[in-house]
């Protein structure tokens, strides 16, 4: 009987804390860093919770938004915004950049 009650007092409350610690740093939200227009695109700029990782949505200037447009791509991951508005200068947004091969 001892057994089950040290289990309820010492246990269950690790386990609690523990489960906190890990959903916390699991749960990264990403957020909206900045828009804009370049050549015949849309963008939006996406940053991770702790500012590391960075991707663009890029759609035609011809819809909405990308939650209303038929198609619209995500990017691979960048390191920094710069890296981001760099590529889509040079992919999406006709500039010609030293940045661009």
């Amino acid at each position: 009987m001892k057994l089950i009650q040290i289990l309820k007092v010492a246990v269950i409350p690790v386990l609690t804390v523990f489960s906190f610690l890990s959903t916390s740093n699991t749960a990264l939200a990403e957020y909206l860093t900045s828009q804009g227009i370049g050549g015949e695109y849309h963008y939006e700029l996406w940053s991770s919770d702790d500012n590391k990782d960075y991707y663009l949505k890029i759609w035609s200037n011809h819809q909405g938004s990308p939650e209303s447009a038929p198609s619209y791509s995500i990017t691979q991951h960048f390191s920094s915004t710069g890296d981001a508005l760099d590529y889509f200068d040079c992919h999406y947004g006709g500039r010609a950049n030293a940045s661009c091969q």
